[in-house]
């Protein structure tokens, strides 16, 4: 017994402060959302990046998250209400509500000093419906530090604007075939018409470079790639440019939404943003 309570203790004290992973459930209007964090060796406090998924969630960039934490930096991944598990039902607007709910987990206190993060470093980093997500909920909290798009989707920028009411039926269905089309087997509570109404209501309010003004602040990273989605992401640099944001770090990669082939070249890329950012870890 004497040997085994000196030893124990030691080995984890060994453990204090390295690398570790905290997994946990996130309140969100009424239901628990799984998530982690890959928590940062180092005493901290440690900046976070929550990094948001696309529709369906397929690729979860998780080397992404693991890359980000070994440059210091704490990293959320959570799975919106109604996607992969998480109870609920999914939506567009659910998935908006979804990121204030971690912003403001990882803004508590107690959830801060145990993850070792510090809540007043906070980014933004989304893929695909993820950055729709990003662009959303950035605009709508000035605390957010920055914020990077990588194959943002607008899920509005399929909808000219301008659409009037009465072309509701045509472009409701156009827009759930596209959404059936990316696969929705880990989605509940949602049809691909119910979101595609969704878009419809409010094409007015989520377009991309009407969020411009809200983000001109805040130093931005978009990356595209040859997926269809450029122009759109074009837009937003072209508003956000117009609007007076000096800090806005493009780069276009020749492959596949996921990045299939250029994995390390956008880990290198998202790296390199992160550290010229005044959040950095010191």
């Amino acid at each position: 017994m004497g040997v085994l309570g000196t030893v124990l203790p030691l080995a984890a004290q060994s453990r204090v402060n390295t690398a570790s992973m905290d997994s946990f459930q996130i309140p969100s209007h009424g239901a628990l959302m799984n998530a982690f964090v890959y928590i940062a060796a180092g005493a901290g406090p440690h900046p976070a990046v929550i990094l948001l998924h696309g529709f369906p969630g397929n690729e979860r960039n998780l080397d992404l998250a693991q890359a980000i934490r070994r440059d210091g930096w704490d990293v959320l991944y959570f799975n919106y209400r109604g996607s992969w598990g998480t109870p609920g039902d999914f939506s567009f607007s659910h998935g908006i509500e979804d990121v204030t709910s971690a912003i403001a987990y990882l803004r508590d206190p107690a959830n801060a000093k145990r993850l070792r993060l510090d809540p007043t470093r906070i980014v933004l980093i989304g893929h695909s419906m993820g950055g729709f997500m990003t662009v959303q909920a950035t605009a709508a909290d000035p605390s957010i530090a920055a914020f990077g798009l990588i194959s943002a989707a607008d899920m509005v920028g399929r909808i000219p604007a301008n659409t009037p009411p009465q072309a509701e039926p045509q472009v409701v269905a156009q827009v759930s075939k596209a959404l059936a089309a990316e696969g929705m087997a880990p989605l509940a509570g949602c049809t691909p018409e119910s979101l595609a109404r969704e878009t419809f209501e409010h094409r007015d309010q989520w377009r991309f470079p009407l969020k411009a003004e809200a983000l001109k602040t805040r130093p931005a990273l978009i990356i595209t790639s040859d997926d269809g989605l450029t122009p759109s992401n074009d837009a937003l640099t072209e508003a956000l440019r117009k609007d007076g944001n000096t800090q806005v770090t493009t780069q276009h990669f020749p492959t596949d939404h996921a990045y299939s082939d250029q994995r390390l070249e956008l880990s290198a890329a998202v790296l390199a943003w992160l550290k010229t950012l005044p959040v950095a870890p010191h």
